[in-house]
């Protein structure tokens, strides 16, 4: 008796021959009892597991493998996570990767348009223009974007509102543009609002280049940064702003 199955059989004859429990006869033949007890699956129980742990994927395409197995079980399939994770690999199931952020990937800022490779030479020359975040006694947010005359260090306009897109910009930019005259240059960093092809088309239609400094470095577009800066400690850290046209009101203060 050598197989697993043969002395699963011996067992079942002692225990009924001698009427006693399993203890004792898988002892005498060397057998666990776990083994004695084991229940095979059907011949076609892979196939139907693997059915479902497609299905189940493909309906929950953010779970890996352990998410899938809490999900068979919560559904009455008797299975151990190590033979699902077999199979979830033997099929080739993964998780399909996050996606990136697509701004990022346009964004085509260079460390020649900083400030110091690339400065203002005249008033009207280069503005820059950048966000900075607030928000009103509610707890809503507030999105201020200032621009800014590089060789004056004058702030030009100043636009505050819950949101503020692409569309938006160039509206505003339009107003400004009439009032003082188009600038050559607008600099910026790589926010998805400055590179969007909309605002970028707009101001080469009207003769003005956008240039955009190198990614993750605001320290090259420092007149707008450096302004940003005193406008929220000398400002907004002081303000309690009840609404966007108390905040509109009091930012007019910058201009």
């Amino acid at each position: 008796m050598v197989s697993p199955a043969r002395r699963r059989d011996a067992i079942t004859y002692l225990c009924r021959r001698h009427r006693v429990s399993q203890r004792h006869p898988c002892r005498l033949v060397g057998q666990h009892r776990s083994t004695q007890r084991y229940v095979g699956v059907p011949g076609d129980f892979e196939t139907r597991l693997v059915k479902e742990m497609h299905a189940l994927a493909t309906a929950n395409p953010r779970y890996g493998y352990r998410r899938v197995h809490a999900l068979l079980v919560a559904d009455g399939w008797t299975v151990n996570v190590k033979r699902v994770e077999r199979l979830w690999r033997l099929e080739g199931l993964r998780v399909p990767p996050r996606r990136q952020n697509r701004w990022g990937n346009n964004a085509s800022g260079v460390d020649e348009n900083s400030a110091w490779a690339l400065p203002a030479l005249r008033p009207g020359h280069i503005w820059s223009y950048d966000f900075v975040e607030a928000r009103t006694r509610d707890g809503g947010p507030l999105r201020i974007l200032n621009v800014v005359d590089e060789f004056t260090r004058e702030c030009v306009g100043v636009l505050v509102a819950r949101n503020i897109g692409a569309r938006a910009i160039r509206k505003f930019l339009e107003g400004l543009f009439a009032k003082h005259g188009a600038p050559s240059i607008m600099r910026s960093d790589n926010g998805r609002e400055f590179i969007a092809k909309e605002l970028v088309d707009w101001l080469r239609e009207v003769g003005v280049t956008a240039v955009f400094v190198a990614k993750a470095s605001p320290q090259q577009n420092c007149y707008v940064e450096r302004f940003n800066g005193s406008m929220r400690d000398e400002l907004l850290n002081g303000e309690e702003f009840h609404s966007v046209t108390e905040a509109r009101l009091t930012s007019l203060r910058v201009v």
